[in-house]
């Protein structure tokens, strides 16, 4: 037998209210007393309702304000999806477009000191360097950033240590400069807001390699804002014009002008960085180096800052032939390449992008959602058929077919609808397919009014108004 224990007999359950006894009048209030209490009462009872009314409101209002679209902004790093965000901003959100745009001005000095790092990081491998080395066929077909290596003789050693010498000493104030820059974007937050990227090493900011991104939570642009305007407000002048800043930036860059054309202008060098295969952006050219300098609309797109994270970006777009507006919100997935190719180094971009594609069309959770495909970099594409390079070195599969611009953008379209029909699990879904490249302003914008007029019918067509 199980033993019990005694239960006292003195305990009662009851079932009274346990508030009564402190919101029951006292018994020996008073008159007055009373009559205060009931005001109170009556004042709290107000409030109370008060909230509860602002609460609908509130309710309706967020109802009210859903979005009609929503956009899910997928792709590989570096395929363009925040130069894409940026075309949006730049058609539907003009304004504030245009108040960010000083701030940009940041980033592009910083990709202007990390292109000059990388042209003297290259002369520094082939001073410290000698025989064979493999070619990342990856890098050669996405961007050109892959220095191969080739058996060198001894006197291009020589020059290049001479090179390195020279430009070193004359940019190193340049190159010092990089870690304040990346410092200004993460100036919004008291944790850091930027993240290393691409050579594993332990996290810090005076290590020259590897790649920088921020994180979409960080408002770096905001912040750079805010502090020009702040500085305008407590300067004795009206605007005070960041150039009269001595320590401004863009004096480093002015000191080093004319380092930087003699690098730029430098004939072994610019022989040097082809043989390598070395492609750099010269999208603003030296003239960011001006005092004066602001961005342009096609600096700002051309701009590169790699993003961490997801961030939400709302518009009110026009429904173009009909009246009225919709409330569309995109939202920017950014990030680095998947781990699984950092563990395969012989997976090059376009073979990426066909296995993140093939995820992406199989999954169930999108089974139902439209999608919209930008084969974006069709210029560096078609300049790249044109300088030679076989497409069939780096695609097996596409065998002895011409290698011209027509018939490998054409070849890369069927690919990309075909793995949709085979792994698809909802084959009448809506597929549109567009080449792109993005950093073409008047072409990338009339896309994303045909885009947007697609998604448009399809939203009013899923609401059985069309």
């Amino acid at each position: 037998m199980v033993p019990t224990k005694s239960i006292p007999q003195n305990r009662v359950h009851s079932t009274a209210d346990p508030f009564d006894a402190v919101l029951r009048p006292p018994r020996d209030e008073t008159p007055s007393q009373r009559e205060a209490r009931i005001l109170a009462e009556q004042h709290a009872k107000r409030v109370s309702d008060a909230i509860d009314e602002q609460l609908q409101v509130e309710r309706a209002e967020l109802k009210k304000n859903q979005p009609d679209v929503k956009i899910l902004l997928l792709g590989q790093s570096e395929s363009g999806k925040s130069t894409t965000l940026k075309q949006f901003q730049l058609l539907h959100t003009p304004a504030a477009f245009q108040a960010e745009r000083t701030a940009w001005r940041i980033v592009i000095y910083l990709n202007l000191v990390r292109s000059v790092r990388r042209i003297l990081d290259t002369i520094f491998t082939e001073r410290e360097e000698e025989g064979y080395g493999p070619t990342d066929s990856a890098s050669l077909l996405s961007d050109g950033q892959t220095v191969s290596s080739t058996p060198t003789d001894p006197e291009i050693h020589r020059i290049a240590a001479e090179k390195h010498v020279e430009y070193m000493t004359a940019l190193r104030p340049l190159l010092e400069l990089e870690g304040k820059l990346i410092r200004k974007l993460r100036e919004d937050d008291d944790d850091d807001e930027a993240t290393r990227l691409g050579d594993g090493s332990a996290p810090g900011w005076s290590v020259p390699r590897g790649e920088y991104a921020v994180r979409t939570t960080s408002n770096w642009k905001r912040a750079l804002t805010l502090r020009r305007s702040r500085s305008n407000r407590t300067s004795t002048s009206t605007s005070t014009p960041w150039w009269e800043d001595p320590s401004d930036p863009v004096h480093v860059l002015d000191r080093c002008r004319d380092a930087m054309t003699r690098l730029w202008k430098d004939e072994w060098v610019r022989r040097y960085l082809v043989e390598k295969r070395i492609r750099l952006q010269e999208s603003s050219g030296l003239r960011i180096t001006a005092k004066s300098y602001t961005p342009t609309d096609e600096d700002v797109l051309k701009a590169r800052l790699k993003t961490v994270g997801v961030v939400e970006h709302r518009f009110a777009i026009s429904m173009g032939t009909m009246r009225g507006s919709t409330n569309w919100v995109i939202y920017d997935v950014g990030g680095a390449r998947n781990q699984r190719q950092a563990m395969d180094s012989h997976v090059n971009r376009l073979e990426d992008s066909l296995l993140l594609w093939r995820a992406l069309v199989s999954n169930k959770l999108l089974e139902k959602v439209p999608i919209v495909i930008f084969l974006n970099k069709c210029d560096l594409l078609r300049e790249k058929l044109e300088a030679g390079v076989q497409l069939k070195n780096y695609m097996v599969t596409y065998g002895d077919r011409p290698n011209d611009y027509e018939s490998v953008s054409k070849y890369l379209r069927n690919k990309f609808g075909s793995l949709h029909n085979q792994n698809s699990p909802n084959r009448e879904r809506e597929l549109f397919i567009h080449y792109t490249a993005v950093i073409d302003k008047a072409k990338t914008a009339q896309i994303i009014m045909n885009v947007r007029e697609s998604i448009l019918r399809l939203n009013l067509k899923t609401l059985k108004l069309m």
